[in-house]
């Protein structure tokens, strides 16, 4: 498959995944709640795995394709225009929902951005928790969907067919646990368009923590991932 097929599908896949995901959580979040929310990523995901992951693999996130590249799947070249590819989708996704939420007349307000502390002060069903402690549940989160993302993916190891719908049950697991404390990140695509767009004056200046500790979490399961691999490939020749 040529790169620009792959690019145009991970462009494609991360719009979705944010106009899916952030469009429920802006336009019908207080309706279907954060279950609802959650739902909503994890079918994004769901959608786009069986609908271009023959393609590009749909990774939809930037901390994908990190993990992918330090497990060794793809070039460091291929991650970055990967990368460029789903920054830019997640921006245009984000570009449309500002524009439908002018054109109903709603408040811009949050705008689904993530966050931390004083970021969701007087927000109901949030939780006020340290810049250590988001951190590190969207480092450990990010590590998680990696681990089951490399697992599911594996061609070696793993029956593929239900890689989609393991990954996108994952990512509908890992919003219901951290949703009231960050929003939910594990992406950095999707927290660079929100925070662009939203009103929340700490959103800028958080959302570093929502680029590093995702890249952090995905880099750290790449490694082990491997490691793991090479643990049971080793055990399996030697027996």
């Amino acid at each position: 498959m040529k790169i620009t097929n792959k690019l145009l599908a991970e462009c494609l896949g991360t719009f979705w995944l944010v106009f899916g995901g952030c469009g429920t959580a802006i336009f019908a979040g207080g309706s279907v709640g954060f279950l609802g929310v959650a739902l909503a990523f994890g079918l994004t995901v769901v959608t786009m795995a069986y609908a271009i992951g023959h393609i590009s693999g749909a990774h939809l996130n930037p901390a994908v394709s990190l993990g992918v590249f330090c497990n060794g799947r793809m070039t460091w070249k291929e991650m970055l225009l990967y990368w460029c590819a789903q920054i830019i989708g997640a921006i245009i996704a984000a570009a449309v929902l500002f524009g439908l939420v002018k054109a109903a007349g709603m408040e811009v307000g949050t705008f689904a951005a993530n966050g931390y502390g004083e970021f969701f002060e007087g927000a109901a069903g949030y939780q006020q928790i340290s810049c250590g402690g988001a951190f590190v549940i969207e480092a450990v989160l990010t590590f998680v969907f990696l681990m089951v993302i490399l697992g599911a993916t594996d061609d070696k190891h793993a029956n593929g067919k239900f890689a989609g719908l393991a990954i996108g049950l994952c990512l509908t697991l890992i919003h219901l646990i951290s949703i009231p404390l960050t929003n939910t990140s594990v992406n950095p695509a999707r927290s660079i368009s929100q925070a662009i767009f939203s009103e929340n004056a700490l959103a800028l200046p958080q959302l570093w923590l929502f680029i590093v500790a995702p890249l952090v979490g995905a880099a750290l399961a790449g490694f082990a991932y491997k490691g793991i691999t090479c643990t049971c490939c080793c055990k399996k020749e030697a027996k």
